[in-house]
Parts: structure tokens; C-alpha cells; sequence
């Protein structure tokens, strides 16, 4: 329902779906299954109804092992599999696409250097739709404390993952994510520049903001003395409106929250899943076949508990914020 609600993805698949409908013999696939199921709720004739995604659900289990029981998994490894697995599809068929005698001859442009690339540097992966709806990047960096060079290493993300504390919000979640860390003892950096490993401080900052920010609170948790994990049902605030502050350039891109994912249940091995997505401005609520229109203080419901064995168990997840342009 949160993916349903992101317009821009949305989107995207309802075209996709409109573009590859006539290509009835390829094989069907995650990302067919997912539009075909999309492309049924958006062309409802009921106001009122269910549908039941039985295709995509087969379609999953056939193709990843871990849902094949009737264990109950859980939805960040699920929104992973389901974007890398997109990504994968899209690119594929962009490689094909690209393979085909048609496309190369009418292309002959793609043979010479575009944007100053010279040939043969076609190692960059296809930029995807589902990228530009979730993809941002991470700059990690190394500062040596010798000689003070500092060492930038990017890497892509489709979700930011961020450790909780009680009594906290994703605003000092997302600090600590970027706060200073001192490399010494053991874990000392190779500096290129000294030759040799030396006392380093590291820090993540966000170097490109994703459209779609996709934040997965670690509400699961492993504890050594129990040898097992466990549910974190602490209490940690997400407002309606985030900025993000640890960027590269200081931008402060402001967010909106469409959607929270809720995981009810005391521990992670059992549980249920319940959202709240919002559309044309109205909170809704989604439980299995249940969906009533609430109030948007009902997002504060789920921000967790202040209290460490509170019977409160509904308890943010997975947050969906989208980029508000902002007017001049």
C-alpha cells in the first residue's frame, strides 16, 4: 500500500504496465506481477472492494526461497528484495534493448563519446526509474589525522537504515548516523598519502537526496546474553515534515511523510503489519482487507513507547518521506 501511494512510483509502473502490455509472450516476472496488480487497483470500477494479490504472491514465492513458508518475514528484507529485484528486471531489458540490430542501427550516436565519455567507458550502470524514485548517495568520509587528507567513497542507497535509542527522533538518529568516528587501535585507516595505517576520523554524509527518502528504523535488535533477538518497542518521534541536515553541501531538502509502515507485535519472530499511507491530503489506515479514513494524529500513535514493558506494541517500521519543491 506504501509503494501504491508513492505517486511517482506509481507512475512509472502504470506506464511501464501501459508500454509492455502487448509483449504478452515475455515471461512473467516480479515486476510484471507487481504492475499487472497495480494496473487492476488503479482501474477499478468499485468504490469499494479487495483484491487479492495472489498472482504476485506466487510469483514471489517461486522466485526467493525465504517466502515460501508460512513463517512470518520481515518487510524491510521484503522491500529490498522487491526494488533490487525491479532494478535487475529494468536493467535487463535496457541491456536487451540495446542488443537488438534495430536499435544499433538507428543508434549510431551511442557508438561515440556522449557527455565527454570516451568508448568503452559503458561500465556505469543504467540509471532506472526505480533509481530516480529511491536512489540517493552516501559519501563515507576518511579524514587522516597525520596529514589531514581527506578521503571521499561514495555508495548508492534505495533506504537508510538507522539505529534507535529510547526517547529519541529521527532527527538525532539521523545525527548520530553521520556523527564522527575515530579510527585507532586495531582499526587504524591505510592512509594512501602517509603509506602506511594511521589515527583517522570517519563520517557518513548524504551527498544526493533521494525523491523518495525510505528510512528503516533497527527496531530488531540482537542481544548477546539472550542469544536471540529483540524487539525494541522504544519511543521515537518522526514529524510530518523532515529536513535533512547531514549533507554534503548543506542543503537542507525538505520531506513530507506519505506513509508508515507499523510492525504490531511484541517480538520479531511474530507479529502483523498495519499502514498509514497519505493520499489528497487524508490520512488512510490499511489492515489486511480494512481500510477507513483517520486522522492524521493517529500517525503519533505509532511512534513507540517511553516506557520499556508498555502494552503498546504498534510501533513505526518504515517510514516514507517524499521531497517538497519548495516555491520562491
Amino acid at each position: 500500500q506504501a509503494l501504491y501511494f508513492c505517486v511517482s512510483f506509481r507512475e512509472q509502473l502504470l506506464e511501464y504496465y501501459a508500454n509492455n502490455k502487448s509483449a504478452s509472450d515475455g515471461e512473467e516476472n516480479m515486476l510484471t506481477c507487481l504492475a499487472d496488480l497495480f494496473s487492476q487497483i488503479s482501474n477499478q470500477k468499485k468504490k469499494t472492494g479487495v483484491i487479492a494479490p495472489k498472482r504476485f504472491i506466487q510469483r514471489l514465492k517461486k522466485q526467493n526461497e525465504l517466502f515460501r513458508s508460512y513463517m512470518h518475514q520481515d518487510a524491510h528484507e521484503f522491500l529490498n528484495f522487491l526494488l533490487n529485484e525491479l532494478v535487475d528486471i529494468l536493467e535487463k531489458e535496457c541491456k536487451a534493448n540495446k542488443e537488438t540490430p534495430q536499435n544499433s542501427s538507428s543508434n549510431k550516436s551511442s557508438n561515440g563519446p556522449i557527455n565527454g565519455q570516451p568508448n568503452g567507458s559503458h561500465k556505469e550502470p543504467e540509471t532506472t526509474w526505480v533509481h530516480k524514485c529511491f536512489q540517493g548517495i552516501l559519501t563515507n568520509q576518511t579524514k587522516c589525522l597525520r596529514c589531514e587528507t581527506v578521503t571521499d567513497r561514495d555508495e548508492t542507497f534505495l533506504d537508510l537504515s538507522l539505529d534507535i535509542e529510547q526517547n529519541s527522533s529521527i532527527t538525532s538518529c539521523l545525527k548520530n548516523f553521520s556523527s564522527t568516528e575515530t579510527l585507532n587501535a586495531e582499526d587504524k585507516f591505510f592512509c594512501d598519502k602517509c603509506c602506511s595505517l594511521q589515527e583517522a576520523q570517519k563520517r557518513m554524509k548524504i551527498k544526493k537526496q533521494p525523491n523518495i527518502l525510505v528510512i528503516h528504523l533497527k527496531r530488531f535488535k540482537y542481544i548477546e546474553q539472550l542469544g536471540r533477538y529483540k524487539k525494541l518497542t522504544y519511543r521515537v518521534v518522526f514529524p510530518l515534515e523532515l529536513k535533512l541536515m547531514n549533507t554534503v553541501d548543506n542543503s537542507d531538502l525538505e520531506y513530507s511523510l506519505f506513509a508508515v509502515l507499523v510492525h504490531v507485535g511484541s517480538g520479531p519472530n511474530h507479529g502483523h503489519y498495519i499502514s498509514v499511507v497519505k493520499s489528497h491530503n487524508h490520512w488512510l489506515f490499511f489492515d489486511d482487507e480494512t481500510v477507513e479514513m483517520t486522522d492524521e494524529s493517529m500517525v503519533q500513535t505509532f511512534f513507540g513507547s517511553a516506557q520499556e514493558f508498555s502494552g503498546n506494541t504498534d510501533n513505526g517500521y518504515i517510514l516514507f518521506y517524499e521531497s517538497v519543491s519548495k516555491t520562491s
